[in-house]
């Protein structure tokens, strides 16, 4: 048994076993488990929140998927809108131009119209007169002049009311 007393690795191993007993005695293997426990508690929170975010991240995009179709439906309807507007307005531009046309063509023709019965008119009094004159000049040369006023007068009354 000296032989043990003396022996250095004997009293290294009865240092071990006391450091051991000590531990023990203290908790630390309680304390160690405790923090085991409290790390795989905290790395199951994080798991348990980064599932989540993922989730909600998943539901973030379906969301914005779907708001982004809606957009797009959105942007073709007003499209659609727009191209029936517009050939609406092309149409309403078209039926207005050749409605303006026709008006003006009217009035052209109405002008041509007045014009020509103002030529007309104008041809008829200058024929009558040219008439007038020429039966003047006739009658007088074989009218005595008092036959002749009284015929004139009388002739060419009746003859402009005729003509107006």
């Amino acid at each position: 048994m000296n032989y043990l007393l003396s022996d250095t690795s004997f009293w290294a191993f009865v240092g071990l076993i006391l450091f051991f007993v000590v531990i023990i005695f203290v908790g630390a293997p309680k304390m160690i488990g405790k923090a085991l426990d409290d790390r795989a508690d905290l790395i199951r929170k994080e798991l348990d929140e980064a599932r989540r975010l993922r989730e909600e991240a998943q539901e973030l995009m379906a969301t914005y998927e779907r708001k982004q179709t809606e957009a797009a439906a959105e942007a073709e309807a007003i499209i659609k809108q727009a191209k029936a507007e517009a050939d609406y307005l092309r149409d309403n531009a078209k039926t207005e131009i050749s409605q303006r046309i026709e008006r003006r063509t009217a009035m052209a023709e109405q002008r041509i119209a007045q014009a020509e019965a103002q030529a007309a008119k104008e041809v008829k009094s200058l024929a009558a007169d040219l008439a007038v004159e020429a039966a003047e000049q006739l009658l007088s040369k074989k009218l005595t002049k008092t036959q002749r006023n009284a015929l004139l007068k009388a002739d060419t009354a009746a003859l402009k009311d005729q003509l107006n």
